[in-house]
């Protein structure tokens, strides 16, 4: 792709999210510009049109959104973290089971073979998922369209949820996380962010960037060396633009094999929502977190796109985003063990698949689900 062509791609790409968020703005839904985006670009690449978001404007929006959520760290947090490591134990219980659930759902009920359905059971860390599944005789394009299918659904029925449950009480207007500080704490701010977002990159930790991001802000929020907020007038489009990364995970030549899978991937998804919902409600009854941090803590995938939505809903962001780091750091463990002991002969129509969709293993899987 010529730069020609890659700058017209993002021009339409992101006309079309912004205009997908101010509409779904006028409407009234909750995280309008993030969910308007998402489901306005979902829709334009199955329909063909070319869209297209830069690796670095991503990295950058992932940048700021870290340092935003990190903004929404409260001292309660601290009272809270002796609570975590019982809350995360009661996650990867609701894990497994989602992954042994869907895995015989999708073998009797569809008929898939053990390996297609093995690796499109699994909740999120899709550039594991999708590194591993390559080397066995997993179907790819079934992989990748019950695991896109799945991140849409996700958002799409998480942000209304939880604007039902917290009341409508979302906060995306105004200054959030601070007050408008001097250039010195935004100095300090930014280059705190900046030095921990290039060590949890460089560390290959799951999502480093938006978390090494989020770790300074929320120190310097919580030491009150640098309390200052991210401008709505940044924030906003990188809501934009992460919506945009969102939708532009599926592709025109999905079309077709989303409508054939639909049952398989709805499927899929109910089993993912009830069983981590079940895990969810045990984690409330024993520790009594609210339920709004367990819904967007609990959710199977997505770490980006839901710590964006716990600062949205003052939802306590760390929370959410060290539940997905955890839930991801086991996938990512478990999913090579699992690929060694599935058959690695490769079949002819797995080589032609891929050939015939030579982006399907090289999408951008860093994106919102990977920890996707």
């Amino acid at each position: 792709m010529s730069p020609a062509q890659a700058g017209v791609r993002f021009a339409t790409t992101l006309a079309l999210g912004t205009l997908g968020g101010a509409l779904a703005d006028l409407s009234g839904l909750p995280v309008a510009w993030l969910l308007g985006a998402t489901i306005t670009i979902a829709v334009a690449s199955l329909s063909g049109v070319p869209v297209f978001i830069p690796t670095r404007l991503r990295d950058v929006t992932f940048f700021i959104l870290g340092i935003q959520a990190g903004s929404g760290v409260t001292p309660d947090v601290v009272n809270q973290l002796a609570l975590w490591p019982l809350s995360f134990l009661i996650q990867m219980v609701g894990v497994a089971c989602v992954v042994v659930v869907t895995n015989v759902f999708l073998q009797r009920a569809f008929g898939w073979d053990r390996e297609t359905a093995l690796f499109a059971s699994l909740p999120g860390a899709l550039s594991f998922v999708l590194a591993a599944a390559s080397e066995t005789k997993a179907d790819m394009t079934r992989i990748i369209v019950v695991q896109s299918t799945r991140l849409l659904l996700l958002i799409g029925a998480l942000t209304p949820l939880l604007g039902w449950l917290e009341g409508g009480e979302v906060v995306n207007d105004g200054l959030r996380g601070g007050i408008v500080g001097s250039p010195l704490q935004y100095g300090l701010l930014i280059g705190s962010a900046l030095l921990l977002a290039w060590l949890g990159v460089r560390s290959r930790v799951p999502g480093g960037l938006i978390l090494g991001a989020l770790l300074a802000s929320a120190f310097m929020h919580g030491t009150e060396i640098a309390p200052v907020a991210i401008p709505t007038w940044i924030a906003t489009p990188a809501l934009i633009v992460l919506g945009c990364t969102i939708g532009a995970r599926l592709r025109r030549e999905d079309r077709n094999a989303m409508f054939q899978l639909l049952p398989a991937s709805l499927g899929a998804f109910a089993i993912g929502i009830v069983l981590s919902g079940l895990a969810g409600l045990t984690a409330l009854a024993l520790l009594g977190i609210s339920l709004g941090k367990i819904a967007l803590a609990y959710a199977p995938g997505a770490l980006e796109a839901l710590t964006v939505l716990a600062f949205q809903f003052d939802l306590d962001p760390a929370y959410v985003a060290a539940h997905h780091v955890v839930r991801f750091m086991c996938l990512a463990l478990v999913v090579p063990l699992l690929a060694k002991r599935l058959p690695r002969q490769r079949t002819e129509r797995n080589i032609v698949q891929r050939e015939a969709a030579p982006d399907a293993d090289a999408r951008d899987t860093s994106g919102p689900d990977t920890p996707a």
